[in-house]
């Protein structure tokens, strides 16, 4: 997704889709790969039902560098990588690229059956 002011508007109407998807009872699988920055983790790629992210994806919303400058702070080891966001809750799992195929038919085979 480009940043800027167009594609901000278009976040509304993707997050409007997926609750479309949520109302009718359909799961809403997001894989981050590295890197997913930006717009995406301020939408609609932290919006899944299930969040999938690749072995040592960065993943965010400003850059590590931005985040330290604004908060003044040395940031922990790991920061915005996925191992760190699954630790902390915000992703589900992390699922290597030659897995994900596997992975992802286990989990539509739990969400249908």
């Amino acid at each position: 997704m480009q940043e800027g002011v167009l594609s901000l508007m278009q976040m509304v109407k993707t997050s409007s889709a997926l609750a479309k998807l949520r109302r009718e009872g359909i799961p809403y699988i997001s894989i981050l790969t590295n890197p997913t920055t930006g717009g995406v983790t301020a939408s609609f790629g932290m919006l899944g039902d299930i969040i999938i992210a690749e072995p040592g994806a960065l993943i965010g919303f400003a850059g590590p560098r931005v985040i330290k400058e604004t908060i003044g702070e040395e940031l922990p080891d790991g920061f915005q990588r996925s191992e760190y966001l699954l630790e902390h809750g915000m992703v589900d799992m992390v699922v290597d690229r030659r897995k994900l195929k596997e992975v992802l038919s286990k989990l539509l085979d739990l969400l249908y059956h």
